[in-house]
């Protein structure tokens, strides 16, 4: 996984819902998980710059929680600060969510 050096700035643009046009978003450090019975979804959450509208970028994707290690898991759980900058500064994981980057 391609990870940024600590003193490189990605710039990620997504299409924000609330502005309607492309804007910066930033990245939250703060996680949603969803258990729906045998499955969980872990997204990482992003805010537009310019309005605070939300978007989830997809960690992992009706998966099973036993496949999850438990100590990333707990990560997610207690948005583990530097678990967020982990994921956000993974340029494979942004683009697998479309993000553009600048």
């Amino acid at each position: 996984m391609p990870l940024l050096s600590d003193h490189t700035k990605i710039r990620v643009f997504f299409r924000c819902g609330g502005c309607g046009k492309k804007q910066e978003f930033i990245n939250s450090y703060r996680f949603r998980v969803n258990a729906n019975g045998k499955s969980v979804d872990v997204w990482l959450i992003y805010r537009c710059k310019k309005c605070k509208h939300s978007k989830n970028l997809t960690i992992y994707e009706r998966t099973r929680p036993g496949k999850i290690p438990e100590e990333l898991f707990e990560s997610f759980m207690n948005n583990d600060m530097e678990t967020a900058m982990k994921y956000g500064s993974d340029i494979d994981f942004l683009k697998r969510n479309n993000a553009e980057l600048k």
